[in-house]
């Protein structure tokens, strides 16, 4: 919206020409969203805790678990429309709204925002403890996702190929499988982070790292001679997703500092849907989907602790874990929760490094 406003008088000022740069936007993007955090994050807590939007800590089954997490009862959840307002109103702001990228990353940012706040609604408010039910939750992602690969397909020169990191000269095409591929990227990013938010400032945290990692990837992707120096596929327009993974740093850095142990607002499903989701979308734009397996490595470590513990335990009736996501069995091992989240987020820096040097060694 800004850019505009403010860059088309670049005539009558000279200092009006910066917003033609999408670095000066992203930063800008990432600071308003950091300030609108923090000064609405007081607010909209208050707010949660007069309408009791508290977190209920289920006791049943996992007894040990609650002896842990007991303290947290009561503790505001919902958190996630704070990220959600912060992440929409700042790239709004800054980046190129009639950019079909970037409007179609906010539409599906949006909407698992909405599947999200549904579920905390009917887990908080109707007392429901599973929320929504997985196939309704899970048949919102696969639509969205259906959504997403048919914009790609109809609307943009995406090509359909697989890139594999590391691998210079392969590419794969997936044909009539894109379309499952597009389901399992965003469903497994979605419920990935969904999974990872389990402790005070590990979702959050983990996703600033990822968003991060974005940031600079759908800016090498978006600019042609970075894309061409480093091989990489160039779509362009694609810039502009960067000024939307900024938005989502700097909501994310607000977030943390309410966010962060002991936390007093937790961001619920409303925001680690939402989150997981908008990451998967910018991984299918600039074609980069199997490196956010590994830029978000700590989310499929999570996510895969889940699916051995449930394979595990039906083959041999016994657990892998003592509780899954893993970050619970740390726990149960008698880790401090705030020393699981940063070990955590130091693995997640390093997955995140060592995912930007592929650009330089494919």
């Amino acid at each position: 919206m800004l850019y505009y406003l403010f860059y088309y008088l670049k005539d009558t000022w000279s200092g009006f020409n910066v917003f033609r740069y999408i670095t000066f936007r992203a930063a800008m993007a990432s600071l308003t969203a950091l300030l609108i955090s923090m000064i609405f994050g007081p607010m909209i807590i208050k707010w949660l805790k007069k309408v009791n939007f508290g977190q209920y800590i289920r006791k049943e089954h996992v007894e040990s678990l609650y002896d842990l997490h007991k303290h947290k009862q009561g503790t505001p959840t919902m958190g996630g429309v704070l990220i959600i307002m912060s992440i929409a109103v700042s790239t709004l702001l800054w980046a190129d709204i009639l950019n079909k990228y970037v409007i179609m990353a906010l539409v599906a940012f949006l909407f698992l925002g909405i599947v999200g706040f549904a579920d905390d609604y009917i887990k908080v408010v109707k007392k429901r403890n599973l929320g929504l039910r997985a196939n309704v939750k899970f048949l919102s992602q696969v639509f969205l996702a259906i959504i997403i690969a048919t914009f790609v397909l109809i609307y943009t020169p995406i090509p359909t190929t697989l890139s594999v990191p590391f691998l210079k000269f392969f590419s794969a095409e997936l044909s009539l499988f894109y379309l499952i591929f597009v389901i399992i990227v965003i469903t497994g990013a979605s419920n990935a982070v969904n999974l990872t938010d389990g402790l005070d400032g590990l979702a959050t945290g983990c996703t600033i790292i990822a968003a991060l990692a974005y940031t600079v990837l759908s800016y090498i992707t978006g600019n042609f001679k970075f894309a061409d120096y480093l091989n990489v596929f160039y779509l362009q327009g694609a810039g502009e997703l960067s000024v939307f993974c900024a938005a989502i740093v700097g909501a994310g850095l607000g977030f943390l500092w309410f966010n962060s142990y002991p936390a007093t607002v937790f961001m619920g499903d409303t925001g680690s849907l939402a989150l997981g989701g908008g990451l998967g979308v910018v991984a299918v734009f600039i074609k980069k989907e199997l490196l956010l397996f590994l830029v978000g490595g700590i989310f499929v470590i999570e996510a895969t602790s889940v699916l051995l513990q449930v394979i595990w335990f039906k083959t041999t009736k016994k657990r892998l874990f003592l509780m899954a996501p893993i970050h619970h069995h740390f726990q149960l091992l008698g880790w401090p929760e705030s020393k699981i989240t940063i070990r955590f987020w130091i693995l997640a820096i390093i997955l995140a490094l060592l995912s930007l040097s592929t650009l330089k060694l494919q």
